[in-house]
C-alpha cells in the first residue's frame, strides 16, 4: 500500500534555493535595466508605503475596534502581514540566476515546446500584463519564467508554504510575493488587495493560477476570483494604466509531483511528514527518469490572444469601478469564467495523457502498442483548437516511461495499467479532458 501524502513540490528546486540563497548575500539589485519603477523601489518602501495607505489605516482601525486593542498594535500587525507579501527583487539575481537556473532546469528534465506569444509584441508598453495560467506542477513558475526571459521579469502570487527558508529568500528575490489562500482575517485581506492593486497601478507583470492552486485530479479546477477582484475593483476604463490579461495553458508528460498531488486528497499529517514525503515521490522520480537515461519528455505551454480589460468592459458596457460588491462579483466571476475556456482551449495535448486516457478507458485489458498508437493519432486528429505536442516516437516513449515507473504492465507489446497505476494515469488523463470530452 502507497503512503498517504500530500504537500508542495517545490523541494524539487531546494539546490536551486541553496545557490540562490548564497549569491543572494552577494549581490545588490542593478537599476540599469528597463523595469517598472514599481519593480525597483528598495523593498523598506514599499512597506511603508503599504502601511500607511488610507484604506489599509481604515482596515486597522475597524480590526482594533473590532478585537478591542489599541491601533498601534493593529498597524503593526498590517505592517507585519506587507513584510509578509512584499517581495526584496533583486535584478542580478533574477537575470544572472534565477533565469539562467530556470533554464538549466527546464531543459535538462523536459523537452520545451512553446507556441503562440505572438501578439505579446503588440501589447503597447503603457499596460499592465497578467499572465493567467492552469496549474499542473510547481515547474510551472520555473518553465514560464524560462520562456518569457525576453519579455518580462514576472512576479508570481505563491503559496504562503514558499516563504520558509532557504526557499523565501530566493523565491521573493525572484519577485514573487506571497498569498495566504482562502484567509478570512480582513486586515490581511486589505493589506493584500492594497498590495495587488499598487503592482498594477506601477506597472508590475504578474503571474496568476486562476484555479488558486495546484491540480488534485489533473482537470482544470473552478476559477478563483479573488485576485482579479482586486485588480479590477479600482480599473478605470476611460482613463490610467490598461490591464491586459494573457491566457496560458500548460501540460506535462511527468509531473514530478504527481504522486504527492493525487496523495493529497486525504487528511493531512504534520507539516514536517508532508514535506519529507514530498521530497521522497520527487526524489524517486528523478532517480527513475535517470534510470531511464532521458528527460521527463514534454513540457509544453501555449500562449492565448492577449485580452484587454479595457476592451472588454467598454464591449460589455461595464465600469467595474461603479458597481457594488455583489453586481461586481458576479461580473468578475463572468471574466474568470471567459479566461479559464480560454485556458482550457490552449492546454497542450501531450503523448503521455494521450496514452493514460486510452489505457484507463480499458483498465483491466491488454491493448497492443500498435493499437495504443492508432487511436492516439485519432484522437490527435479529432483535437478541437487544442496544441499538440507530440512526435513519432512520443507514444513509445510515453509507454516506456510508464513501465519504468511500474504504473503500467507489458506483456507481449501489449500494456495495461497496474492495480496502483491506475489513479495516477486517470490524473493524467484529466489535463486533455477538454479534448477527449471526459
Amino acid at each position: 500500500m502507497r503512503r498517504r501524502a500530500a504537500g508542495p513540490g517545490w523541494l524539487v528546486l531546494l539546490g536551486a534555493a541553496l545557490v540562490g540563497w548564497i549569491l543572494l548575500r552577494r549581490f545588490r539589485s542593478a537599476r540599469s535595466l528597463d523595469l517598472p519603477a514599481f519593480k525597483l523601489t528598495e523593498r523598506r518602501f514599499l512597506i511603508r508605503q503599504l502601511t500607511h495607505d488610507p484604506e489599509v489605516l481604515e482596515a486597522a482601525r475597524e480590526y482594533a475596534r473590532e478585537r478591542g486593542v489599541s491601533e498601534s498594535l493593529a498597524v503593526g500587525l498590517a505592517e507585519r502581514y506587507a513584510r509578509e507579501i512584499v517581495p526584496a527583487f533583486d535584478s542580478r539575481l533574477y537575470f544572472r540566476v534565477g533565469l539562467p537556473l530556470a533554464g538549466w532546469l527546464s531543459r535538462a528534465l523536459y523537452r520545451i515546446y512553446s507556441s503562440g506569444g505572438q501578439e505579446l509584441a503588440a501589447v503597447a508598453g503603457d499596460t499592465s500584463v497578467v499572465f493567467v495560467m492552469n496549474h499542473r506542477s510547481n515547474m510551472d513558475y520555473v518553465i514560464l519564467a524560462h520562456l518569457l526571459s525576453g519579455r518580462a521579469a514576472l512576479s508570481f502570487a505563491a503559496g504562503e508554504w514558499a516563504r520558509f527558508w532557504p526557499l523565501g529568500p530566493f523565491v521573493r528575490a525572484m519577485g514573487a510575493f506571497f498569498v495566504r489562500r482562502g484567509s478570512g482575517d480582513q486586515l490581511y485581506r486589505r493589506v493584500l488587495e492594497r498590495f495587488v492593486q499598487r503592482a498594477v497601478e506601477g506597472g508590475l507583470a504578474l503571474g496568476v493560477f486562476l484555479e488558486g492552486g495546484l491540480s488534485r485530479d489533473g482537470a482544470l479546477q473552478e476559477p478563483r476570483i479573488g485576485l482579479l477582484d482586486y485588480m479590477l475593483r479600482r480599473f478605470e476604463p476611460a482613463e490610467g494604466r490598461d490591464l491586459i490579461f494573457v491566457p496560458v495553458g500548460i501540460n506535462y508528460d511527468w509531473v514530478l509531483e504527481d504522486e504527492s498531488l493525487i496523495e493529497s486528497r486525504v487528511p493531512r499529517s504534520s507539516g514536517a511528514g508532508l514535506v519529507f514525503s514530498t521530497s521522497l515521490f520527487i526524489i524517486r522520480n528523478l532517480l527513475i527518469a535517470l534510470r531511464g537515461r532521458r528527460r521527463l519528455g514534454h513540457a509544453a505551454v501555449s500562449f492565448g490572444s492577449p485580452i484587454s480589460a479595457r476592451e472588454y468592459a467598454r464591449s460589455r458596457n461595464i465600469n467595474f469601478r461603479a458597481l457594488d460588491r455583489e453586481a461586481r462579483a458576479g461580473q468578475v466571476r463572468t471574466l474568470a469564467g471567459d479566461l479559464m475556456r480560454s485556458i482550457g482551449e490552449l492546454v497542450p495535448v501531450v503523448p503521455m495523457p494521450l496514452v493514460a486516457h486510452i489505457l484507463v478507458e480499458s483498465p483491466y485489458e491488454f491493448i497492443s502498442g500498435q493499437e495504443i498508437e492508432s487511436r492516439a493519432r485519432r484522437l490527435i486528429s479529432s483535437e478541437r483548437g487544442a496544441c499538440v505536442a507530440s512526435e513519432n516516437e512520443g507514444v513509445a516513449d510515453a509507454l516506456r516511461m510508464l513501465t519504468l515507473r511500474r504504473l503500467v504492465l507489458e506483456k507481449n507489446g501489449s500494456y495495461r495499467p497496474t492495480l496502483e497505476g491506475v489513479e495516477i494515469l486517470r490524473y493524467y488523463a484529466g489535463s486533455i479532458s477538454q479534448v477527449t470530452g471526459d
